[in-house]
């Protein structure tokens, strides 16, 4: 009897310590997650607190977590008391974490941000404002794309609200089709989460046309120049495809690599960057948020502070008309280029619409004529061929309908995709843009195959 109690009581503390040590390291991941989610919906998103708390904060085990909003703009989160974190809201670089730096280092920070345009959209003919034309060409069915539209916001599932928020639809350019859920509408921005990856890898094309960077050469990570390992032979092409070879878990079921990087670190890019080399650069495909974070660093150092936070506006954003997005900081003011950017529907769509333009707008071309060409080619390691440069694709490997994401949708199909169903999605062969933006807590609950399957019924 005594030897059964002494097995119980070892494997009860064996159980509290794994407890312990879950808890240690899952609760500073948990709050983080949810001040930097309550503080960038309310300030960016312009909802309210009891909104993000049901929706994005609803569910196991988010809702352990206790949110309150302070006067000076910035959103604490704890569970009892414990494993604190702070989110910090700044005009022009959204929210931002208080890791590994005080919260006045946070707000004395200066960088010199962009200055939004004294304009209107209200009153400037889409695609460069918001408004549109009072008829467009028929080259769709009315009926079949309300439907599409109303299958976007049922719900699909019983489990869970789909919880689709907008829909936008260009056919030729035009705007077609837009629907809202209730509560939101077409001033209202959405988060990012992964489709900010596209954008990073947009902005990388614009350095290598300026000859900024070099796809095939050594990426310029200066941690990496004499590192033995094998990582000064990743280049910026590896780093674009997802092929680095870092040994870098991406895993957001517990606390892993990814999961500190974006709600622990102060420098996501050189956390990621500190990593060590796996397998060999171009080798094995392997998506990793770490990797685009990497980029963002190469793209601050290859502009300079004085031009870092300027250029994605200037120079991209509100030249196709993009007012509303907002890209966020980490803790060392570099863009979170894997996941945090804020923009509306409609704005989403403008960037859809630059790829299917092979990167023209108003006849000038922002990115490198063969761009896009490039940025849509299968990754070779990609077992599915379902990834180029920092986008999704539809080819498969080779190219043929059973080894698609998408079976039933055309193989030239491309797409930017984020967690919980954030999607823009770009098919060439029927010059149709779709913008799918929500909440959806598993996004396999959304069923994007029907979904665009409708509308195109709708446009053929």
């Amino acid at each position: 009897m005594n030897r059964i109690k002494r097995v119980f009581a070892a494997i009860l503390l064996l159980t509290l310590g794994y407890l312990v040590y879950y808890c240690w390291k899952a609760f500073p991941v948990l709050t983080g997650y949810s001040a930097k989610m309550a503080c960038s919906c309310m300030y960016l998103g312009e909802r309210t607190l009891q909104s993000v708390e049901e929706q994005e904060l609803g569910r196991f085990p988010l809702k352990l977590a206790s949110v309150e909003v302070l006067s000076d703009s910035s959103v604490v989160a704890t569970v009892m008391g414990l494993a604190k974190q702070t989110a910090v809201f700044r005009p022009g670089l959204g929210c931002t974490l208080v890791n590994e730096i005080s919260k006045e280092e946070l707000k004395n920070q200066v960088w010199q941000l962009p200055e939004l345009p004294k304009l209107n959209p209200d009153t400037i003919s889409w695609p460069m404002g918001d408004r549109l034309p009072d008829s467009t060409i028929a080259s769709f069915s009315p009926g079949k794309l309300e439907e599409a539209l109303n299958f976007a916001f049922a719900n699909q599932k019983e489990e869970e609200p789909v919880r689709t928020r907008a829909v936008v639809v260009l056919h030729k350019g035009s705007l077609i089709a837009e629907k809202y859920a209730p509560g939101f509408d077409r001033h209202h921005r959405h988060l990012s989460w992964s489709m900010a990856k596209s954008i990073t890898g947009t902005l990388v094309g614009m350095l290598v046309k300026d000859g900024k960077l070099a796809l095939d050469q050594p990426a310029p990570v200066a941690g990496w120049k004499a590192s033995t390992d094998g990582r000064s032979e990743i280049t910026l092409r590896n780093l674009l495809q997802q092929t680095s070879g870092l040994d870098f878990e991406e895993n957001y079921s517990k606390a892993t690599d990814a999961t500190n990087m974006l709600f622990r670190k102060a420098d996501m890019a050189g956390y990621t960057a500190s990593h060590a080399l796996k397998v060999q650069p171009g080798s094995t495909f392997y998506y990793s948020s770490g990797n685009s974070n990497i980029l963002s660093g190469i793209i601050r150092s290859a502009l300079g502070d004085s031009l870092y936070y300027r250029y994605p506006y200037e120079k991209l954003f509100y030249k196709l008309g993009m007012y509303s997005a907002v890209m966020e900081t980490d803790a060392s003011g570099n863009f979170v280029g894997s996941s945090y950017v804020f923009a509306t529907a409609r704005d989403w769509a403008r960037l859809g619409q630059l790829y299917l333009q092979n990167g023209t707008w108003n006849q000038e071309q922002l990115l490198p004529q063969d761009w896009v060409k490039q940025a849509t080619q299968p990754v070779a390691a990609a077992p599915q061929g379902e990834y180029g440069f920092q986008i999704w694709l539809n080819a498969g490997n080779p190219i043929g309908t059973a080894n698609r994401k998408y079976p039933t949708l055309p193989a030239d199909l491309y797409y930017f995709s984020g967690y919980e169903g954030q999607q823009v999605l770009m098919i060439p062969s029927k010059d149709l843009v779709i913008v799918r933006l929500g909440q959806t807590a598993n996004s396999r609950w959304f069923d994007t195959e029907t979904f665009v399957n409708k509308i195109l019924s709708a446009v053929q």
